[in-house]
């Protein structure tokens, strides 16, 4: 009869490339959203204008962040979750990180989209004229504000189940799966696994 042991294996991180680019695009994310809420009720003055500037130049950079990021997963696979955690847990996760990517990638095209519908150029920190993605239509503008709203507020629900559940990784299961993306990881963090 073969006997069970149990072994430890050190629980793998993420690339460190990786883990700057996900808390740098958290960072602006998490300003991007309150700021497009508050501009958008705001009376037309210069600051309103000057906060929507600010609003597309960050937008631009999360989407130019998001190019860099894809490529950096493709250099730098994520590391496999650890085996006690369900197929179904794991493909919830996989199904919750692609509905990121792709709201990542939807929204600032979609306010591109919209600002070139609207008539209103981009001008990334202005200093590079970003080009118009399609001929000014404001009927067409207006459909694509509520496409953009509509987007940010399923990110909203995908990111709170998102924090919701590396939360419940960290503070109920303590399997390590946050531990995994924190800029100053333990070394001491191991999952375990029989054999």
């Amino acid at each position: 009869m073969k006997s069970m042991k149990r072994t430890q294996q050190p629980l793998r991180h993420y690339h460190g490339a990786a883990k700057g680019l996900h808390w740098l695009m958290a960072l602006l994310i998490a300003g991007l959203i309150p700021l497009g809420l508050y501009m958008h009720e705001l009376p037309l003055s210069p600051q309103k204008l000057q906060l929507y500037s600010w609003h597309k130049w960050a937008g631009v950079t999360v989407f130019m962040l998001l190019l860099v990021r894809l490529a950096t997963r493709i250099a730098f696979p994520p590391p496999p979750l650890p085996s006690q955690i369900s197929r179904l847990q794991q493909q919830a996760a996989h199904a919750g990180h692609l509905a990121l990517y792709g709201l990542m990638l939807a929204i600032p095209l979609s306010g591109w989209l919209m600002s070139s519908a609207k008539g209103f150029q981009t001008v990334w920190f202005g200093l590079l004229p970003i080009p118009d993605l399609i001929g000014k239509d404001k009927a067409l503008g207006e459909l694509l504000a509520e496409v953009h709203e509509l987007l940010n507020w399923t990110l909203v629900a995908v990111l709170a189940a998102h924090v919701g559940a590396a939360l419940k990784h960290h503070w109920i299961d303590r399997d390590g799966v946050l531990a995994r993306m924190l800029p100053a990881h333990r070394p001491d963090i191991t999952r375990e696994k029989t054999s």
